[in-house]
């Protein structure tokens, strides 16, 4: 499929919002978003794309592996992986890396055993052995900034995993190669300019265009602007 046909997909399933005010997982503000959560109700439109992603990345050498941040990047992992294999007539596995948790010091003093989520990503569940020594295709369903993004692919790495590339639905951030841990080859469905900008420089908050609280970080948001009023 081409760009515009990949773009209309998303735009078919609701996944592309315009002219709103959302805050990003980065933190930044934008007038527009990516809603993937919206494509991923859609099994044959979600299929579609991996299957783009699959077709292109069978040109750039043997894909052995294909890894993804979960949550939702497990079925992109798995959609593309299937493809792949279909493709090349050989198994190709489809495995996540999910966020790392650790321990913290119990707020009440109870001795009781917390725990919370870091901004690291690790591959855990076996995984690791899987992708030792194997050509690996990262997956990601959206580019801003990169940072969940180069995470995986350093998780795969650290691992032992030769990262060949990096393949993406919609590439919202102007990302390079060089801005994921100089990748081979960096193939994005969907490229989209679309302006971000930090708080302190948003044109938006600066006209009291309200936060959309719908999608993106926008709920976290405001509640953390509440709590500081």
């Amino acid at each position: 499929m081409n760009e515009q046909s990949c773009l209309q997909i998303l735009k078919n399933v609701g996944a592309v919002i315009m002219d709103t005010h959302v805050v990003l997982t980065s933190g930044l503000h934008g007038s527009a978003y990516v809603n993937k959560d919206a494509l991923y109700a859609h099994t044959k439109e979600t299929a579609l794309l991996c299957a783009s992603i699959a077709d292109q990345f069978s040109r750039h050498g043997d894909v052995e592996v294909v890894i993804a941040p979960a949550v939702g990047g497990v079925i992109l992992s798995q959609w593309t992986a299937y493809y792949l294999t279909v493709l090349g007539d050989r198994e190709v596995l489809g495995v996540y890396a999910e966020k790392e948790v650790v321990k913290i010091p119990d707020p009440d003093a109870k001795g009781r055993q917390c725990f919370a989520e870091t901004d690291n990503f690790v591959i855990k569940r076996g995984y690791g052995k899987l992708i030792t020594g194997k050509n690996v295709l990262a997956v990601e369903d959206v580019l801003t900034t990169g940072g969940s993004a180069i995470k995986v692919i350093e998780a795969a790495r650290v691992v032992g995993g030769n990262v060949i590339g990096l393949g993406v639905i919609c590439n919202r951030g102007g990302i390079t190669p060089q801005d994921v841990g100089n990748i081979p080859h960096l193939t994005a469905l969907v490229n989209l300019k679309l302006d971000t900008w930090e708080e302190a420089d948003c044109p938006l908050c600066a006209k009291g265009m309200p936060i959309n609280a719908e999608v993106g970080k926008g709920r976290e948001f405001l509640a953390r602007k509440q709590s500081r009023e």
